[in-house]
């Protein structure tokens, strides 16, 4: 990953919405060291970007030339059937009122940040973006993928009445320091590591995975993930949807084994097969954004995960001292 200095944003207002959160304080870290001297991050204590009247405020206040929408309501399978309402409300109104102010503002380029839970559930491997409307997401986290997916329809219909610059970004299932442990709201890496970190210090005998194991996840580490974003707002100009992902294809029982020699815990597994494993199968093609704008993850999947479990531990160890 390159961390040089680009003329393009030294002289660009960023507005990055979500941009304290786990991806987002990647993205802002990384437009700074490329030269971004006006990087804005909303709070939500005074903008809630699902009213209409605070994103015309945020707009009115901040006066960005680009902006990248991070900002999203996320969790993992169990958030997603509790919430599924909340998920998909909250979501398409941000999303929806502040692609159209951009609009109407005139801003240079806005880039919609979607979700790999917008392709149908059987999507053929590797997940090609021609193939995002072959049939519905999977049931658990249809709701916001549906949300999401939304921005892609408006982003091309703005570009095609009224030539708005806007693009459409599908990561893949993110990972790594500073992801959400709280198993409430996280997915299965950071809700893994915590499971076998606190078994270990625990010494209990097992842990407890939903499913079976048998479903396949791809995992893109966080600041590649942020790199990918950055290249893609400087470069891409298409309305077409454009995948980011490593090409790695793990299942999940193989994850578990890693992560179980990672943090050292010697306990056993039990499958919880009462509940669902999601998607069979996510896998993404990644070629469309290497020819498009040179963006390929350079983090290797273990390394990742090295990098986050020791990050989570500081932490732990922090928090207990």
């Amino acid at each position: 990953m390159t961390d040089t200095v680009s003329h393009f944003w030294t002289k660009r207002r960023v507005v990055v919405t979500g941009g304290n959160g786990f991806l987002g304080s990647y993205v802002v870290a990384k437009l700074r060291e490329k030269g971004a001297v006006d990087v804005l991050v909303p709070r939500r204590d005074r903008y809630d970007l699902r009213l209409a009247e605070a994103v015309q405020q945020m707009y009115a206040d901040m006066r960005p030339d680009i902006v990248i929408h991070l900002a999203a309501i996320v969790g993992g399978i169990g958030a997603n059937r509790e919430r599924p309402g909340e998920f998909f409300y909250d979501n398409l109104m941000m999303g929806t009122q502040l692609l159209e102010v951009a609009r109407q503002r005139g801003i240079q380029k806005f880039v919609s940040i979607g979700t790999v839970c917008a392709y149908p559930k059987l999507t053929q491997v590797p997940f090609k973006e021609d193939d995002l409307w072959m049939g519905y997401p999977e049931e658990t986290n249809a709701p916001y993928g549906l949300a999401k997916k939304m921005l892609l329809v408006q982003g091309q219909a703005y570009h095609q009445q009224y030539g708005f610059r806007s693009i459409y970004l599908l990561p893949v299932n993110l990972y790594g320091p500073r992801d959400h442990f709280d198993p409430k709201i996280s997915h299965v890496i950071p809700a893994l590591i915590k499971k076998c970190v606190d078994a270990r210090e625990n010494a209990e005998s097992e842990i407890v995975v939903w499913g079976d194991g048998s479903s396949t996840r791809e995992f893109l580490y966080v600041e590649d993930a942020a790199e990918g974003i950055i290249l893609a707002a400087e470069r891409y100009d298409k309305p077409d949807p454009v995948n980011l992902g490593s090409a790695f294809e793990i299942s999940i029982k193989e994850l578990v084994e890693v992560i179980r020699e990672l943090t050292r815990f010697r306990g056993g597994v039990r499958w919880d097969k009462s509940q669902p494993n999601g998607q069979p199968r996510r896998k993404l093609d990644t070629s469309r954004a290497e020819q498009e704008f040179g963006f390929k993850s350079t983090v290797g999947f273990h390394e990742g995960l090295r990098r986050t479990i020791d990050w989570y531990e500081s932490q732990r160890a922090g928090a207990v001292s």
